[in-house]
């Protein structure tokens, strides 16, 4: 997975931003001023925290595992992948879908309206 193709799964979530507020190398993907994801993109393989279910995250990190507690972040609400190609992409695809929804869900309803949530 190249940085590239990662920046353009994630950008094409509605009003999704990529930002930098903590250093050069941390790719912040926000909507509406909240992250969903998060890509170191100095690593090799790259590295991607996403928001995630609790039950579903322990579920992740036991089927795969380059998929481990979110690095920096809650433990039980995010997890890091590693992009070495173990997780299939559809998998992947599903896991970026899944923290954009539970980042929209906690948004104020004025904003989730503004999204067409």
């Amino acid at each position: 997975m190249t940085l590239e193709k990662l920046k353009r799964k994630l950008l094409t979530k509605k009003r999704a931003v990529e930002t930098y507020p903590f250093d050069e190398v941390t790719m912040v993907i926000k909507v509406m001023n909240k992250m969903f994801a998060l890509v170191a993109v100095d690593k090799t393989p790259l590295r991607i925290n996403l928001k995630c279910d609790p039950d579903d995250a322990q579920v992740l990190r036991n089927m795969y595992p380059s998929i481990i507690p979110g690095y920096y972040m809650n433990k039980e609400h995010w997890n890091t992948i590693i992009l070495d190609g173990s997780v299939p992409e559809e998998v992947l695809d599903k896991l970026i879908e899944d923290s954009y929804r539970l980042v929209v869900k906690g948004l104020r309803k004025a904003d989730r309206e503004k999204l067409g949530y």
